[in-house]
């Protein structure tokens, strides 16, 4: 979100800088749980969309396989407004001195059948509904004074006034992405306690938080999102990572709270993964930036539910690659984004999140959403107004899904808002002619796009072992532990696998040529040696061979150390036969000459079958001196 705090932003004194962590107001964490919220009703039928929404490759597609571009924007408010000093009660210590009261901004000033009728006029199609932990927690009644233009809504907490807006929302046709946004119901994005997820909880509370939340709309179809965490970045001493296996693996984290969202809570929800917004610290000489989506090149997530998964990124002109958007203390030498070419900014925006949806067919390949950018109404700044029209024509060019930040505001207070209204409820804005922000966005929301059905494409997901095990087949742990003490990995039900690493247990899935290739019911087999080697069929001569019973394939693997441990092989729908052939990768890489997949292990030693192939067998060796990692694969035509 914008800033006018950037100032204090990673340098500021530790001493400082603890102050301001201490005076964040905590959460209440033993409290009954809130009413349900009401029971949602049918969309408008002019409204066409059908959920539940998913993935086909670079596009988000409706239940009917039609696209669905996200055209969102944020509404702001319930992740919550004070900006950390002074009274909490006196609205001049609140961002753009806007008291939110943890509820939505507006709802003292306008009723929400004229908030939305005015948010059908800038043609959105759905909302970005920031919520802080705090809030979920909060049992005392908001104040009249929040809720002046919508009286129906006193004497309610702020999140039952949260499920009042999604519903009021969802029925009357908008999508509605769920966002936790802060831990604190404190502006972000600083040194605030937000910094991640787990900054003043645990990750189990946190995950705990997003079940209970994806619990409460599951019955709302329209609710078709879990934006999970925002703006991921380094607090005083220690920066997150993607990847590591510690408590601030941002990539592990938001696989949890993923993979509980989808088995526990509603498997429907579409996951909205940001990157990591900030690392470093910002002082010229040493190292700083902001990663965005590229470590996603490396490790990408695989959920369980194959078609789930849409990886976010937040872009504003004032701040850049390497530039923290601080002003003052913590502002460095390196450019802006509205200081760039508008071929440089292209291209920054693709090296950090456009690579993702733009290079298909790979393991990382999702659509992606940019779900904050923005610009203020009164800003005369020739450089930050070139950004905005470059960066609206990049989307609107790109067919590109995005947000704007912020969507309400009040008169006089942030001239960032799409739409502003003073303590009467009359509106201002980017409706208005004057406000110069309107041609870029009138460009971006009538611009050509995709529309109707879009084709099924191939799938290809990564498995990783790093850490743990990574078993994404909810047929698979159905079964339960087939390799007690080992780290395992399986492809999500509907892929197969098809390639692997020598040396980092990183392997390859893939639905390509065949589609699911396995047959009804979850028989499987763990092969732990040579008895389905057949007779005069040694395939990797010296070296020991986990084959799969005729007519299985492989789906996953597991190892101890990093020596392979079991193959995991199960039945085909269809029989699979012939003799097929032996892909070596102990000394350099063995891929089709296509890659298809992308590296799914980067710098070591893969194989991998072709797409019309299916992998049935594992070679590896325990002689001194030799890598125990896998080395040979067994791949056979599919029939």
């Amino acid at each position: 979100m914008p800033t006018t705090r950037v100032v204090q932003y990673l340098t500021g004194g530790v001493g400082a800088a603890l102050l301001l962590l201490a005076a964040a107001p905590g959460t209440v964490v033993a409290v009954a749980e809130p009413s349900a919220p009401t029971a949602y009703t049918a969309a408008p039928a002019a409204d066409t969309w059908q959920p539940p929404l998913s993935t086909r490759g670079r596009y988000i597609v409706d239940a009917a396989g039609n696209r669905f571009r996200l055209k969102s924007a944020n509404w702001d408010g319930a992740q919550g407004s004070w900006t950390g000093s002074g009274s909490i009660f006196d609205a001049t210590n609140h961002h753009a001195g806007q008291d939110s009261y943890g509820i939505p901004l507006g709802l003292d000033r306008a009723p929400l059948s004229e908030l939305l009728a005015d948010f059908h006029e800038l043609g959105i199609n759905s909302i970005r509904l920031p919520f802080s932990n705090e809030m979920i927690h909060t049992t005392a009644a908001v104040p009249d004074v929040a809720v002046t233009a919508n009286p129906q809504l006193r004497g309610k907490t702020p999140l039952q006034i949260y499920d009042a807006v999604v519903a009021a929302l969802t029925q009357d046709g908008f999508a509605v992405i769920l966002n936790n946004h802060t831990n604190t119901s404190r502006w972000c994005c600083g040194i605030d306690g937000n910094e991640r997820w787990n900054s003043i909880q645990t990750t189990q509370q946190w995950a705990d938080d997003w079940v209970f939340m994806a619990r409460r709309y599951a019955a709302n179809p329209r609710v078709m999102g879990a934006d999970l965490y925002n703006e991921v970045r380094r607090d005083i001493t220690d920066d997150p990572n993607w990847g590591l296996g510690d408590d601030h693996d941002w990539y592990a984290a938001a696989q949890l709270a993923a993979d509980r969202i989808l088995t526990e809570a509603d498997p429907a929800l579409l996951i909205f993964i940001e990157g990591i917004n900030w690392t470093g610290l910002p002082v010229d000489g040493l190292p700083h930036g902001r990663p965005t989506l590229t470590p996603a090149r490396t490790l990408s997530h695989t959920l369980v539910a194959t078609h789930k998964l849409v990886y976010s990124a937040h872009f504003y002109g004032y701040t850049g690659p390497r530039h923290s958007g601080a002003t003052g203390i913590g502002e460095t030498h390196d450019p802006r984004y509205q200081d760039l070419t508008r071929d440089e900014l292209y291209q920054a925006l693709y090296d950090e999140a456009f690579f993702v949806s733009e290079d298909t067919g790979r393991h990382y390949t999702a659509p992606v959403w940019i779900s904050e950018f923005g610009i203020g109404a009164g800003e005369t700044g020739t450089a930050a107004r070139a950004w905005f029209g470059n960066i609206t024509d990049y989307f609107a060019d790109r067919d590109a899904d995005f947000a704007y930040w912020p969507l309400v505001g009040w008169e006089g207070h942030d001239d960032w808002a799409l739409l502003r209204y003073d303590s009467s409820g009359h509106r201002y804005g980017i409706l208005d002619q004057a406000d110069w922000r309107s041609t870029a966005w009138n460009h971006l929301m009538t611009s050509p796009t995709i529309t109707g059905p879009v084709d099924p494409v191939p799938t290809w997901r990564m498995l990783s072992t790093d850490h743990g095990d990574y078993v994404q087949s909810l047929r698979v742990r159905a079964g339960g532990d087939w390799d007690n003490g080992a780290y395992k990995a399986a492809c999500p039900d509907g892929l197969r696998l098809i390639g692997l690493s020598h040396t980092a247990g990183r392997g390859l899935c893939t639905d390509v040529t065949t589609g699911d290739l396995r047959a009804a019911g979850n028989a499987q087999t763990v092969v732990t040696d040579e008895r389905y080697v057949p007779a005069g069929g040694d395939w990797a001569s010296g070296y020991s061979k986990l084959q799969c019973p005729s007519g299985q394939y492989l789906i996953g693997y597991s190892r101890r150390g990093a020596r392979v441990s079991a193959a995991l092989c199960v039945p085909a729908v269809t029989p699979q036969a012939g003799t097929g052939r032996t892909v070596w990768f102990d000394r350099s890489d063995n891929r089709p000459a296509d890659t298809a997949g992308g590296d799914f292990a980067y710098g070591d030693y893969k194989g991998q079958c072709t797409d019309d192939e299916y992998a049935a067998g594992i070679a590896f060796t325990t002689r001194v001196g030799s890598g125990a990692g896998p080395a040979a694969l067994l791949c056979r035509k599919i029939s």
